[in-house]
Parts: structure tokens; C-alpha cells; sequence
């Protein structure tokens, strides 16, 4: 069966060009389309899609209002468009916070000059996140929202996403309705050890799902944390420092140089590869273009599991795919502790399932506990 997207953009040229992109796959359906996020809200009530697509800067209705109230009313999965600057990132985050499972670069030139790689990256983006736990409406409401105003956002050219938002939304990500696991699934509280390092990875769904984890760390964590999130290179300095100003503990984005301490989470930067070292000293180098993941969990968790050997406390959030895996196994093989996400609090369960699968998991915990875990298993 097809997959039912409805697109919405105030810009006709982009909600033309992405519904040819969409509708040139004959696994996909463009059901509709709306120009600012209160016909998206009717719309999606009307059409039942299985994902929208969402600008961020429209009139009558911004994309990150429309995203409230979709996930109040009928939750579906949303995948913004963005642009690439520090702004932008911030108002993804918030679009992110609001409700929405993931984002993509909002780039025309990008369409002009590389429509297959943009078809095959959009088109993959929508299949992902169909199937993605929040399409079944298993997230709980965001605050609630008053009803859709009259205008109040200015109409905004096609080409100025994220010109102009709204003051970040804090402590916004939708709780998770998880439903109790079953006993066998649930693995035991963890056994203190003095890890020297946790390392976290993660890649859709994981802005939320760090800042769900990060929150619940004390200032006077004992180790140090390295994060590894798939994100652009214009994303992770603004991501970086939304969650310091959420957090008790320090998060900052590595650069080289750094040294790890306890109480400071270091997050890898966006385009590049992030290691560590036995001295406690943080290497950023260049992205490799021969690695899909820039930055990738398997390189920095391969990097700890040389240096740290059995001390390493490592944890392995929601995203596709299965980086993260073999540096699982380079940890496990040194001696150290490897996590996984549950099935049931992942917004895509492909990385916890790899580890899974790989047999490399030493306990698999949902998300809301991943936190007060960390805290009782690091002396």
C-alpha cells in the first residue's frame, strides 16, 4: 500500500516541485496539499496522511504551531524542511520538540542541480518515517494549544525558512505513552562501576531523546559523556547549546582539543568524525566521504573501546540504520557495557535493534529510565 503524504508550504514552486519528487515513486501518494499550517490541521484531520511534510515559515499558521496541534489531534509523522544556518537549526529543534520526527535541508539549488539525489533522499525520509512508532499515535499530547488564531505570522518568501521564530518552547518534547513491558523484556537495574567514559548514540528521534536522557543527570555526574547525534555541521553548535541551557550538566560542541570531565557532556561536531584518547583528550578530524555517517557512532565508539578498555559505559539510542553496532562489539570485546533503547520508546527502531540482534546488549531499558540508570550505574 502506498504511503499518503500531504504536503504543505506556502511556496507553490516547492509544494509543486516536492509533490513531483513524491509522486514520481509508485509507493508514495501526494493526498493533498496546504499552504500555512491551519489548512495543514484541517487537512490532515480530513486526509489521514501517513506522513506530512512541513514548512516552518507560513502565513495565517506557522509549521511548529501546526505541529501542536496535528499531534494533539490526529499525531502523524512530520518531517520539517529547514534551512542550513544556526537559526534554522534552532527552529528545528523546536519543530523537533514540538512533535516532529525528523527534518531535511530546505535547498532549491539542491533540487536544481541533484533531482535524483534530493528524489532518492526525500523519498527514503518518507518511507523511514511512516513507519516510525509515531504514526500509531503512541507519543502523549504536547501541552495544549489554544485554537488557530487569525494571521499572525507574515507571509515569508520561499527561500527564508527560519528568518524568524518563536522563543524555543522548553521542556516541549511529547512525553511517550510506553506501555508496560513485558517482565521478560525488562532487564535489571545496572551494577555500579567507576566507568570512566559514557558514550550515547543516536541518530532519528535523538534531539528529543538526549535532552529526555540529559535532563536527568545531576551537575555532580562522575564521568564523563561523549554524544555522537546524526546532525548537519550547521546543526550542532545551536543543538549543543539548547540542551546546556536545559541541563544541569555542562554540554558544549567538541573541538579539538577538548579534555572529557566529569559533568560535561561533549557533543561530536556535525561533518566530522569525533575520537578519544587515554589521556582524556578529544581528536576532531575531517568527515570521510567514504563514511555514510559524518559523525559516526562506530568510529567514536571504537575510539573509547581502545582507550578505555572495560571502563566505558556505552548506550545506543533511536535511528535507522545499524552504526553504532560494530563499535558496540569493539566495546563488548574489551569488556565494556553497551545499552539499547527499548522497542516500544523509539521514535525508528533500527540502531537498538541492531544491537540487539548482535546479541551486544547487556540490558535494554526505555527511554524515560535511560537517565536514572545512568545516575545508579556510575560511581
Amino acid at each position: 500500500m502506498a504511503v499518503k503524504v500531504l504536503v504543505v508550504d506556502d511556496s507553490g514552486f516547492f509544494r509543486r516541485r516536492v509533490s513531483e519528487i513524491l509522486s514520481a515513486d509508485p509507493t508514495i501518494q501526494v493526498v493533498g496539499t496546504a499552504t500555512n499550517g491551519r489548512e495543514a490541521i484541517d487537512q490532515a484531520q480530513a486526509l489521514k496522511p501517513d506522513v506530512i511534510t512541513m514548512d516552518y515559515e507560513m502565513p495565517m499558521m506557522d509549521g511548529i504551531t501546526a505541529v501542536r496541534h496535528i499531534m494533539q489531534r490526529c499525531p502523524t509523522p512530520v518531517l520539517m524542511f529547514s534551512s542550513l544556518t544556526h537559526e534554522g537549526a534552532r527552529v528545528t529543534l523546536d519543530a523537533l520538540d514540538a512533535g516532529a520526527v525528523d527534518y531535511l535541508p530546505k535547498n532549491f539549488e539542491d533540487i536544481s542541480r541533484n533531482p535524483e539525489k534530493v528524489k532518492q533522499l526525500l523519498c527514503e525520509k518518507v518511507h523511514t518515517i511512516s513507519r516510525s512508532n509515531r504514526r500509531f499515535g503512541s507519543y502523549a499530547s504536547p501541552a495544549p494549544v489554544s485554537p488557530p488564531a487569525a494571521a499572525s505570522t507574515p507571509h515569508a518568501t520561499a527561500s527564508s525558512l527560519g528568518a524568524s521564530a518563536p522563543a524555543p518552547v522548553r521542556n516541549a518534547a511529547p512525553a511517550r505513552a510506553v506501555a508496560p513491558a513485558a517482565a521478560s523484556a525488562s532487564s535489571p537495574a545496572p551494577k555500579r562501576k567507576p566507568y570512566k567514559l559514557v558514550a550515547i548514540g543516536t541518530s532519528t528521534g535523538g534531539p528529543v531523546a538526549l535532552q529526555r536522557v540529559l535532563t536527568q543527570l545531576p551537575a555532580s555526574f562522575p564521568a564523563p559523556i561523549v554524544l555522537i547525534q546524526h546532525m548537519p555541521a550547521a546543526f550542532t553548535k545551536a543543538f549543543a547549546e539548547r540542551l546546556d541551557k536545559l541541563c544541569k550538566i555542562s554540554v558544549k560542541e567538541a573541538e579539538d582539543g577538548d579534555v572529557l570531565r566529569p559533568g560535561l557532556a561533549l557533543l561530536a561536531p556535525g561533518g566530522k568524525q569525533m575520537m578519544v584518547d587515554g589521556r582524556g583528550t578529544v581528536k576532531i578530524l575531517p568527515g570521510d566521504e567514504r563514511l555514510n555517517y559524518k559523525p559516526c557512532v562506530d568510529i567514536t565508539f571504537g575510539s573509547a573501546a581502545k582507550s578505555y578498555g572495560d571502563k566505558v559505559l556505552s548506550v545506543v539510542l533511536t535511528g535507522m540504520g545499524a552504526d553504532g553496532r560494530e563499535g558496540a562489539r569493539l566495546l563488548k570485546q574489551g569488556g565494556s557495557t553497551v545499552w539499547a533503547q527499548d522497542e516500544a520508546s523509539c521514535v525508528i527502531y533500527g540502531m537498538p535493534m541492531a544491537i540487539v540482534k548482535a546479541n551486544l546488549a547487556d540490558a535494554v531499558y526505555s527511554l524515560d529510565e535511560i537517565g536514572k540508570h545512568l545516575v545508579e550505574a556510575c560511581v
